[in-house]
């Protein structure tokens, strides 16, 4: 069953990962699965007090230890904060998880530039604060191995219509991932991502799809395979990209999402909708001009 964990126990042993959005949402689940596979994990948001409860929760559902660090990923003194706490506490870090995002659908011109800007600093300044602090620093120890692990998008690299912001940041972070792929693989680092498709979570989409309209766009009928994802199945693949299982894994997007994506892409994927009976109708017609 999809919603079981794949990894063996221990499989993230003694590991310091830290989250960004780790106290929320599919950052929380990804966490949730590293703690289970013995990791320590450091989650970050502005709230601290939604942090403290995500803390508690998932240490007591774990029994792994969390330390919580109220953080502002657009600030790169309070992305520097978040290493040093994490090397306080646990004289390491050895992963980093991307996953801090914002978002609005909204056709464009309808968004204030603040608007725009704020999407963009979230997830691309957000992303690029965390992982130059990082990497610096492993980079700077001489550590032998590390993890970057970014949460992008299917709509990075084919874009998307009224949600530009975001398609625009995420496209910056795809480049970014598979640009220091290269470059700092000879620091140990690896950086790879993960572009899921359709995975509800009460907060994030509650906010893109207000009111009814979750309902008016039933998300399972873009999905070939006719239904959303599973959080458990895509704390499964990070936490697999985030392990040494994955050490011949660098540069990667991976995607997860049904095929939703390429039944989008595809020029004729419509025709799904044309009934039997008309292609019945198609077929008779295709025949006798044959004849």
């Amino acid at each position: 069953m999809y919603t079981k964990p794949m990894l063996k126990e221990g499989s993230l042993k003694d590991q310091v990962i830290v989250v960004t959005g780790g106290g929320s949402g599919l950052g929380k689940a990804m966490t949730t699965y590293f703690l289970e596979l013995g990791a320590h994990v450091v989650i970050t948001s502005r709230n601290m007090e939604k942090l403290e409860k995500a803390k508690i929760e998932l240490e007591e559902k774990t029994g792994g230890t969390v330390l919580a660090v109220q953080c502002d990923v657009r600030n790169y003194t309070e992305v520097e904060a978040v290493l040093q706490a994490t090397l306080d506490k646990f004289g390491k870090v050895d992963g980093l998880l991307n996953n801090a995002a914002g978002n609005f659908i909204s056709p464009t011109e309808r968004l204030s530039a603040n608007a725009f800007d704020t999407v963009i600093d979230i997830v691309l300044k957000g992303s690029k604060n965390c992982t130059l602090a990082f990497g610096k620093h492993w980079i700077d120890i001489k550590q032998p191995k590390s993890t970057i692990l970014n949460i992008v998008t299917t709509y990075a690299w084919t874009g998307s219509a009224y949600v530009v912001p975001s398609a625009t940041a995420k496209a910056g972070v795809l480049a970014m991932t598979r640009s220091l792929a290269v470059e700092w693989a000879k620091y140990g680092i690896r950086s790879n991502a993960i572009a899921p498709g359709p995975f509800p979570t009460e907060g994030a989409w509650d906010r893109l799809l207000p009111g009814n309209l979750k309902d008016k766009f039933d998300m399972k009928k873009k999905v070939p395979v006719g239904r959303v994802g599973e959080h458990q199945e895509l704390a499964n693949l990070a936490a697999y990209l985030m392990s040494d299982f994955s050490a011949y894994i660098n540069g990667e997007v991976i995607t997860i999402d049904g095929g939703e994506w390429l039944k989008g892409a595809g020029e004729f994927n419509m025709l799904e909708d044309v009934p039997k009976e008309m292609w019945d109708m198609l077929e008779m017609m295709i025949r006798s001009k044959k004849k």
